[in-house]
């Protein structure tokens, strides 16, 4: 059976100026490494032989119905305007509408130059592709609005970074790729008639119920505020939320130099490009706050009357931190066990979190052991929690079942930093074991899987993941 996708593309249908049209450049000797069933079912793609889906997910072969084009758009980079960005590395191929009515992006990242480039190759090496394929379909597991991984191929070729490395391409899937920094290019251009089009393009095929650009604004803002506080829940930090790297359908994109806490510390750190640790996991919903007023900037440009459209976007913008504290507070609150809300629930998790960094416990392990477990365990200095818990014991009396929903809303498996740097290690040699078995565990990570157990272990010493790259 050959292989076929239900393209039915609509982002190829704006004007010229949104994208740069043109296929994949071909690579030497593709072979594909994995592909996401589950997935594919989802977007009615008929895979075909292995052979078949290498050379198309390799960029060799341009599937039937697709319109390849690299999308334009600028952001915010650490705080600091570039005016033009772009996919300098992957391609839009088209979309397809899923068995579930949903539309989605599918893209290769790793396929060449294109005219956003820059000083560029255009490549992707295997390190990363593997990294965003095992996190990003492990967040979707979690229960995180995430872009997906359909598809990995190797290329047989040699990319240069710091050194030669063997060269790969990711299909990754998307609700959309626009981002805050797609609204922002039209904007700071004054082509108001492109960044008209773009909202209304934004608010038909992610919030069809909304009304102008304040809304979208508003929908954008509800979607991103519970996005963060699902990161804050899992202990994920993105490492460059640039606002290019800010989806307007609140989802989880652009897995770079992301990684997950292991010790908890709020101004946990991994990127190596982050030297002021702009992006630390207890500054994201700060950041979140400071894009979303970047797309207000940039909405407000189209409006009639801008006077009136600031003072509308100054109050929805300044909502946002007690939006994004509610939705951190239900998510903390359910990893304890508790369905109400009390007015003392703040200060019980502040407690714990704080008794956590003095402790330098383990986030994920720590939270894991309320409900299945052992928790004194987490801590040095177990009178310390001895005296947390006896209040928290106390809370719970009138909660139904807190043990069930505490396994429910606390993964026993998270991709952790030297699992990730293993398998890769181990990739790199030819050796998949560890990147199959990590997709398989992390596929089910609210599930004890007793005989996996040893990828719940915090790193040794020696395994400690200090810095994470993008190395793309």
């Amino acid at each position: 059976m050959s292989m076929h996708i239900p393209f039915d593309n609509s982002y190829a249908r704006l004007a010229p100026s949104f994208y740069s049209k043109q296929v994949p450049d071909r690579v030497m000797s593709p072979s594909l490494l994995a592909f996401n069933t589950d997935l594919a079912q989802l977007l009615d793609i008929s895979p075909g032989d292995t052979d078949e889906m290498a050379q198309a997910f390799g960029g060799n072969v341009v599937p039937d119905g697709a319109e390849p084009l690299a999308q334009l758009y600028a952001g915010h980079q650490f705080g600091n305007y570039n005016p033009q960005l772009g996919d300098g590395r992957a391609l839009l191929l088209g979309e397809t509408i899923g068995r579930d009515g949903v539309r989605r992006d599918i893209q290769l990242k790793g396929s060449g130059r294109t005219a956003y480039s820059r000083a560029g190759d255009g490549r992707a090496w295997l390190g990363p592709v593997l990294r965003e394929y095992v996190v990003s379909e492990a967040m979707h597991a979690l229960g995180v609005p995430t872009t997906r991984a359909l598809a990995a191929v190797s290329t047989g070729e040699t990319v240069w970074r710091e050194t030669g490395l063997p060269g790969a391409v990711l299909t990754r899937v998307a609700s959309s790729h626009l981002r805050v920094g797609t609204f922002q290019i039209f904007a700071r251009r004054g082509a108001i008639t492109n960044l008209k089009a773009l909202t209304d393009y934004a608010i038909q095929r992610h919030y069809p119920k909304v009304d102008g650009p304040m809304g979208l604004l508003r929908a954008v803002r509800d979607a991103q505020a519970a996005l963060i506080a699902k990161w804050m829940a899992v202990g994920f930090i993105h490492g460059v939320m640039n606002t290019d790297n800010s989806s307007i359908s609140g989802e989880t994109i652009d897995y770079g130099p992301c990684a997950f806490m292991d010790v908890y510390h709020p101004q946990t750190l991994f990127s190596s490009i982050d030297r002021q640790g702009r992006y630390a996991y207890g500054n994201q919903p700060d950041i979140a706050v400071w894009n979303l007023a970047q797309l207000a900037t940039a909405l407000i440009q189209q409006l009639d009357d801008p006077q009136t459209g600031v003072e509308e976007a100054t109050e929805i913008v300044h909502a946002m931190p007690d939006m994004m504290q509610e939705y951190w507070l239900q998510n903390f609150r359910a990893k304890l066990g508790m369905t109400t809300a009390r007015d003392g629930d703040l200060n019980l998790i502040s407690d714990l979190l704080a008794l956590m960094a003095q402790e330098q416990s383990d986030f994920t392990n720590t939270f894991r052991s309320l409900g299945a477990g052992e928790p004194r365990d987490q801590f040095i200095d177990r009178s310390k929690f001895d005296a947390w818990e006896a209040n928290w014991k106390v809370r719970l009396q009138d909660e139904p079942d807190p043990q069930s929903l505490m396994r429910r809303t606390n993964p026993a498996f998270i991709p952790r930093n030297h699992r990730i740097e293993q398998m890769i290690t181990e990739a790199v040699d030819g050796d998949f074991t560890l990147f199959n078995r990590l997709n398989q565990v992390l596929s089910r990570p609210y599930e004890d899987q007793p005989d996996q157990a040893d990828l719940r272990h915090p790193p040794k010493p020696d395994e400690v993941v200090k810095a994470t790259f993008c190395g793309t």
